[in-house]
């Protein structure tokens, strides 16, 4: 029996009657360590139901470092020091937008307020950035935001990849903040300066809901 169990909140998503399987076959066959481990794979969907979900956030793939990833976009096990560069870049941001950010790198806290960090791929070869990234996992991604369209979200695009996908979200009634990905290479070129978090909480209370607390302080 796979320690990969299917999320059941979403297990109504097309995704996981058509092509599951063979992603499923291809991850069995994978002669590499696959990151995260295989009980973490959907730690993101486990996190958060459909109707749970007030903001997403879409990252590439999981960290290829072993004991980095743990089924969450941008997130690290709480023990992982130094943080990734990007992460570090968003916690610089969140400090000058916010005054603080979180005593370390894991962002589950995050997850259970309803905010979906969503990787487009859910899987890593160890050492292969990327390695994943065609191996069926985009039919996911593609029911999930699908599935997401039917009720405003505040949505965090982050870098051209991320944009690109949320050219699917049509919903006028999103929350949208598209800016450069946080990564050292390109988060001078819009990301730093862009308040993200206090515009979405802004959004958030001009919807009638609570505000992230994205801190932890």
């Amino acid at each position: 029996m796979s320690a990969r169990q299917i999320p059941q909140a979403w297990a109504h998503l097309p995704f996981f009657s058509t092509t599951w399987s063979r992603v499923e076959a291809a991850l069995a066959a994978e002669t590499r360590a696959v990151l995260p481990p295989a009980r973490q794979t959907f730690a993101a969907l486990d996190a958060c139901a459909p109707a749970e979900v007030r903001v997403l956030i879409l990252g590439q793939d999981p960290y290829p470092t072993p004991g980095h990833a743990h089924g969450l976009a941008f997130s690290v096990a709480p023990e992982v020091s130094p943080l990734p560069r990007s992460l570090r870049n968003i916690y610089a941001e969140m400090t000058e937008d916010l005054g603080a950010c979180p005593a370390n790198g894991d962002l589950r806290f995050w997850a259970r307020q309803g905010v979906l960090l969503l990787n487009t791929a859910l899987s890593v070869p160890a050492g292969d950035a990327g390695g994943h990234l065609k191996l069926g996992w985009a039919d996911l991604t593609a029911d999930i935001l699908a599935e997401l369209d039917s009720s405003p979200r505040a949505l965090l695009l982050w870098g051209k990849p991320a944009q690109k996908l949320g050219t699917r979200l049509t919903n006028p009634d999103h929350l949208r903040i598209q800016t450069a990905h946080p990564s050292p290479l390109s988060a001078r070129r819009g990301f730093f300066g862009s308040r993200p978090f206090s515009r979405v909480n802004d959004w958030l209370k001009k919807q009638g809901d609570t505000a992230i607390d994205w801190t932890g302080r």
